[in-house]
């Protein structure tokens, strides 16, 4: 999953979203200088992680993609599920998408001596272009894929995959509504081990 189902899945605890946040740029167990709660936000994103990669819905969302773009599928299939979720929001919140995406935004922002300086440096362009509320429109997908591209130096292709994203668009839903249902209730399960031990 990408950072809005991330946030979403802590359960609006600011720690827990901050740590969930950061964890990609956090190595190995190099967090051990954070709050009890950021460091349990980090632990929560990796069983998230480990849970969506192993699954096989989400493999089937894998298999649909062009065989060209190879290791890199993984994180495609994650930015098309972070699309349905910011696309069918009032399915999973009663507050409004741009309101709790503010709210992230500040949180993010107050906290922003505490991030590591991969994120102090990514967090500027997301909310300059908004990712998190974008994410719902075929051109904030284009946006954040053609970006990631670049990343990869071109290796990736990913800018090319919202025709992948056209092309099985109703399948990939259908793949995100039923996964999403069961990474949901994993996530808050597992919260509450992390948070009791």
């Amino acid at each position: 999953m990408n950072f809005l189902a991330h946030l979403y899945l802590s359960k609006s605890n600011t720690e827990i979203m901050t740590g969930n946040f950061i964890a990609d740029s956090i190595r190995g167990n190099q967090f051990k200088h954070y709050s009890a709660g950021i460091q349990q936000g980090i632990r929560l994103h990796r069983e998230i992680d480990t849970f969506t990669d192993a699954h096989e819905i989400v493999r089937r969302s894998k298999r649909r993609l062009d065989k060209k773009y190879g290791l890199y599928g993984g994180i495609i299939i994650d930015i098309f599920y972070d699309h349905f979720l910011a696309k069918n929001w009032e399915h999973y919140s009663a507050i409004p998408l741009d309101v709790y995406v503010d709210s992230v935004y500040k949180l993010l922002n107050d906290q922003f001596k505490t991030l590591p300086e991969k994120t102090q440096y990514m967090l500027p362009f997301m909310i300059e272009y908004n990712w998190l509320y974008n994410y719902q429109f075929m051109e904030g997908m284009q946006r954040v894929l053609n970006g990631m591209n670049r990343r990869t130096q071109n290796k990736s292709q990913m800018h090319l995959a919202t025709k992948d994203l056209q092309e099985h668009y109703q399948e990939f839903e259908e793949d995100f509504k039923e996964f999403f249902a069961l990474l949901t209730k994993f996530s808050y399960q597992k919260l509450e081990e992390i948070q009791n031990t």
